[in-house]
């Protein structure tokens, strides 16, 4: 007679949860272990995450922890990799919490939400920066390295009795990450960034840290936050500062810190407000919103508080595609080959940050059509010297074949005249 487990936990959802695994990719952990190497023994392996996790005993490895560059400042921020085995039963975990969860979450969360994007929040904002005179842009002082994990898994208790989910979250936030030197450290707080678990208990932490304080202390406000991005509107500067002094207060009993210059209060100029403020734009998931030229229906032009693509990204964008080196690597392969190659991440640019304000992604993207122009030269003795001749010739490609780029389907084309 087989004896019970004392946690039911069903094979199906290992499964599922596998197949969730395999669908992102990701790096191996500390083990070394590759999602193709796991696949190798893939049942006995999905086995033995299930028979442990079902029996309790289950013990997360160490996290191996990145240091990942932040924009040219010579600054990091730490990713933790779980291995492949512990990813998968971290997204058992995620697929049975997050339906408990879920439907409490404030509908201006937009981080890691299903049926939710970056997009819409964006679109949100900017369509509140037009009704509403102030914003304030809030920035929390490495959020996932200080989460309180007390207040977090009371957090937890108050949407699942599960005892198997309590114990498993509990024993996440407790393993310890193990630096590039081999080094393990113990963690006391926090939860790594890059592991499955994190972005909903992230968003279960803010939830009542900082959305649903707001609520019910300040009903009549506005804001919208992704993750631990987070805005707030305001109808005047002396709301905004309020707000701002309130939060500050309340994210502090929660263990969390505002940055002091990156944190201000921001004022939504356009053709209609006057006066002068210190800060006239933030950025927000990628977009920078500024006082912008717009056109109204009737042609004329106007000053409007809009967002556009923001200057960490273009330079991020650019930089990608300096980095392909075209000329220099692909210049014994055909341009069908190199469409295949860039189009999916010009699609994802054009997708996301050609939503709004697109006429600001088209110098960004002129990057690209220059580095096709040195390919053309690299790649034909003929074009070499001629930079001209070579903006023709492609020209000439981009009129015959406009939907092989889609940098030509959006009408950036070299020209051929």
């Amino acid at each position: 007679m087989t004896k019970a487990k004392p946690y039911a936990i069903s094979k199906r959802v290992v499964w599922e949860a596998y197949k969730r695994v395999k669908a992102n990719r990701g790096a191996a952990g500390v083990d070394g272990e590759s999602l193709t190497a796991f696949e190798k023994d893939l049942k006995n392996n999905l086995y033995k995450i299930w028979n442990r996790m079902s029996s309790g005993s289950y013990i997360p490895p160490p996290v191996r922890l990145v240091e990942i560059p932040k924009g040219k400042t010579g600054a990091t921020r730490p990713l933790g990799i779980p291995t492949v085995s512990d990813r998968i039963a971290q997204t058992v975990v995620k697929m049975c919490l997050e339906p408990q969860v879920e439907p409490y979450f404030h509908p201006d969360s937009y981080g890691y939400r299903p049926g939710k994007s970056a997009l819409d929040a964006v679109g949100v904002v900017r369509k509140r920066c037009w009704r509403q005179d102030w914003v304030i842009d809030l920035d929390i002082k490495g959020f996932f390295d200080n989460l309180d994990h007390d207040l977090l898994m009371r957090a937890v208790r108050r949407h699942t009795k599960s005892p198997w989910i309590l114990l498993y979250v509990e024993r996440w936030l407790k393993a310890p990450v193990q630096r590039e030197d081999g080094s393990l450290e113990e963690r006391r707080k926090g939860s790594p960034q890059g592991s499955v678990i994190s972005p909903l208990l992230a968003n279960l932490f803010m939830h009542y840290a900082f959305d649903e304080w707001l609520r019910r202390n300040e009903p009549s406000i506005q804001f919208a936050r992704y993750a631990d991005d987070a805005v707030i509107h305001a109808k005047s500067l002396l709301q905004a500062q309020r707000v701002l002094m309130a939060v500050r207060k309340r994210l502090k009993q929660c263990g969390l810190e505002l940055h002091s210059e990156k944190t201000k209060i921001v004022y939504c100029q356009d053709s209609d407000r006057r006066g002068k403020h210190e800060h006239i734009t933030f950025d927000f998931l990628g977009y920078t919103f500024r006082p912008r030229r717009a056109k109204n229906r009737r042609g004329k032009f106007f000053i409007s508080f809009l967002p556009a693509i923001g200057k960490k990204a273009a330079n991020s964008i650019r930089a990608t595609i300096r980095s392909w080196r075209l000329g220099a690597r692909r210049n014994n392969q055909s341009l069908e080959k190199i469409a295949k190659f860039v189009n999916p991440y010009v699609r994802g640019w054009v997708n996301y940050y050609g939503r709004y304000y697109k006429s600001a992604l088209t110098p960004v993207l002129r990057c690209l059509e220059r580095s096709l122009i040195y390919w053309a030269r690299r790649k034909y003795k003929r074009l070499k010297s001629h930079q001209r001749r070579a903006a023709h010739w492609l020209g000439k490609v981009a009129r015959r074949e406009p939907r092989l780029f889609v940098l030509w389907q959006i009408g950036i084309r070299p020209a051929t005249g």
